[in-house]
């Protein structure tokens, strides 16, 4: 838990900075999140979150008690990696894409290898921890929402809402070891219809389409350098549905291992 905060709270210094740069896809967007404990007591562990504050009444959605409201990043995906290409190629970085069939061979173009190899890790890392978790999203048209909602909740579905420009990301699902990834059609209507409930704007919004994933699921996450060969091998994987939330504190940490400090 402690890692996890620590990996947590370096991302968000991230990306709070990049939220001033509106090339990078990242803003700071009013948050409602809903579920989890009760009680207006704030955890010391989530103080880091920019103006958290328990929700007024007239701020929580139907079916809801209890809430918590303040500012989170939220990633316009596609022009959030845009941006991370871009940043790549101008420190001089390459993109090659080619088949790897273990480590070693990767090691033979390196003499670092960064092993992000997320789900792939179960066979290229001989991981068995590593497992598929199904996901699944409905795209919809944006009527006008700015403030995300997200629920939190063991169960395996959920709901939540994240807006953009021009469309609102809408979850969710978590099915384990769940290769298939074919669109569910009423697992399409459950999250439509759970979001329609909350955000009554939703109810005239056309679907765009529906999105699938797996996320690379473990235990604990892997962040940890051991020899390879001549070389060395730092593994970062394992991030499960956390993969954005830990990305820039594990990618940190990955860096320290290697040696490496960057220079903005």
């Amino acid at each position: 838990m402690a890692k996890t905060m620590a990996w947590t709270e370096v991302s968000l210094r991230e990306f709070t900075a990049l939220a001033a740069d509106s090339g990078t896809g990242v803003r700071l967007a009013p948050a409602v999140v809903v579920g989890g404990p009760a009680g207006d007591e704030v955890p010391p562990q989530a103080r880091i979150i920019p103006e958290l504050r328990p929700c007024t009444a007239d701020e929580l959605p139907s079916g809801f008690a209890h809430g918590s409201h303040s500012l989170m990043p939220l990633m316009d995906m596609p022009r959030y990696l845009d941006y991370l290409e871009r940043r790549l190629v101008a420190a001089g970085g390459e993109i090659e894409q080619r088949r790897v069939r273990t480590l070693a061979d990767a090691s033979e173009a390196a003499p670092v290898v960064m092993n992000c190899s997320g789900l792939g890790a179960r066979e290229l890392a001989s991981d068995p921890a590593v497992r598929p978790v199904f996901g699944q999203h409905v795209m919809m048209t944006n009527p006008g929402l700015d403030e995300l909602l997200m629920e939190l909740t063991v169960q395996p579905e959920w709901v939540s809402y994240f807006p953009h420009r021009d469309r609102v990301v809408c979850g969710g699902i978590r099915l384990p070891d769940r290769w298939d990834r074919t669109p569910d059609p009423e697992v399409t209507d459950r999250i439509v219809a759970r979001c329609r409930r909350v955000q009554p704007r939703l109810r005239d919004a056309e679907i765009i389409e529906v999105v699938t994933g797996l996320r690379p699921d473990r235990p604990a996450v892997r962040v940890e350098a051991e020899p390879l060969g001549s070389g060395l091998c730092v593994h970062n994987y394992g991030h499960g549905g956390n993969g954005v939330s830990l990305s820039w504190g594990c990618a940190r940490e990955a860096a320290e291992l290697v040696g490496v400090s960057e220079t903005r």
